[in-house]
């Protein structure tokens, strides 16, 4: 018979973070531990607040339903808790910590430090000193692949970006760019543009999430590849999964597990994008330690050579301690 409890937590940035969505100070999340016998297992329901699908006023009240009723099946306590993506991924992610134990959750030649996860390098919006510091730290770790946050000041993002181009080909550094949904889409078909000027691998979702026909006819024309992010947040069923890719035809998509229903979730949409020939990445989303362990150890499970969007963990002044170690762009699982 298992137990479980949940508890909230609040982060605190080491130095306020700039997105498209203002500046961050603090990040509140939540853990649901899972009791079975002498052993427990965590996992983090990683709510972002002002982006996840299930910020609302009944999130305590379906993680204490969740709780009570930890004893029905994983699909049981999926299809009651839909459209709570984040409280499925800390389900998910106990209920694999307390079958594997430890910091374990999908074992693998990862978990065992035989191989480790390619990463990109990814640059925190601010002035243009701030952009430039971060990423002349980068270059010096040796990342192959940057990925700029723009859309608060484009002209001088632009800048930086050209900047960078004029040093380093594309062969030589790989470079995305993620708008968080800042241009129209009048504007972004100047940028889509721009960006192909200079050899940019991808933007993230150039317009607002959930203008499927401007995101379609940019997907159809824009010389550069666009990866949908926010888009995805929401699109809860298979049925609607499936529109949406028929529907827009993205170049890539962006999976984070904790925004789109945890593991399950991302295996329905890679499931999804490959039979349509749509290439994806994973990234992370300002989960804590615990929650960015069990992403790491998932996505090494998906074989993707690609560059992945994992954090490393560094942002708050109290998180929690990690098996993870970033190498230059490399991040392994230390035991």
């Amino acid at each position: 018979m298992k137990t479980a409890k949940f508890h909230q937590y609040i982060l605190d940035f080491k130095r306020p973070s700039g997105t498209s969505r203002g500046v961050l100070n603090t990040k509140e999340t939540y853990f649901i531990e899972i009791y079975e016998d002498d052993k427990k297992g965590i996992g983090e329901c990683a709510l972002f607040r002002g982006l996840s699908f299930d910020d609302d006023d009944d999130y305590e009240n379906a993680l204490e339903w969740a709780c009570r009723n930890i004893n029905l099946s994983l699909e049981e306590l999926k299809e009651e808790l839909i459209n709570h993506p984040s409280i499925i991924f800390g389900i998910e992610q106990a209920l694999r910590n307390l079958e594997h134990q430890g910091d374990l959750y999908f074992p693998s030649d990862f978990t065992e430090g035989k191989d480790s996860i390619k990463i990109n390098g990814l640059i925190w919006m601010g002035d243009v000193n701030y952009m430039q510091s971060q990423i002349e730290e980068k270059i010096r770790d040796n990342f192959s692949c940057i990925k700029l946050k723009i859309g608060t000041d484009w002209d001088s993002e632009k800048e930086i970006l050209k900047s960078l181009r004029k040093k380093f080909s594309k062969d030589q550094i790989e470079l995305r760019v993620d708008a968080n949904g800042a241009f129209s889409p009048e504007q972004a078909k100047v940028v889509l543009q721009e960006l192909a000027d200079l050899d940019i691998h991808s933007i993230e979702q150039p317009i607002e999430a959930g203008n499927w026909d401007a995101m379609a006819e940019l997907c159809r024309t824009s010389p550069t590849p666009i990866a949908l992010d926010e888009e995805l947040i929401g699109v809860l069923n298979t049925d609607s999964k499936k529109e949406l890719l028929k529907e827009i035809s993205p170049q890539y998509i962006i999976l984070k597990p904790s925004l789109i229903g945890g593991f399950s979730g991302s295996d329905d949409w890679i499931d999804l994008a490959e039979k349509q020939n749509i290439g994806w990445w994973i990234t992370s989303a300002l989960e804590s330690n615990i929650g960015l362990n069990a992403i790491a150890q998932y996505t090494y499970t998906k074989k993707n050579p690609m560059p992945q969007g994992l954090g490393t963990g560094g942002l708050f002044t109290n998180n929690f301690p990690s098996p993870l170690v970033l190498e230059g762009e490399k991040l392994w699982f230390s035991n």
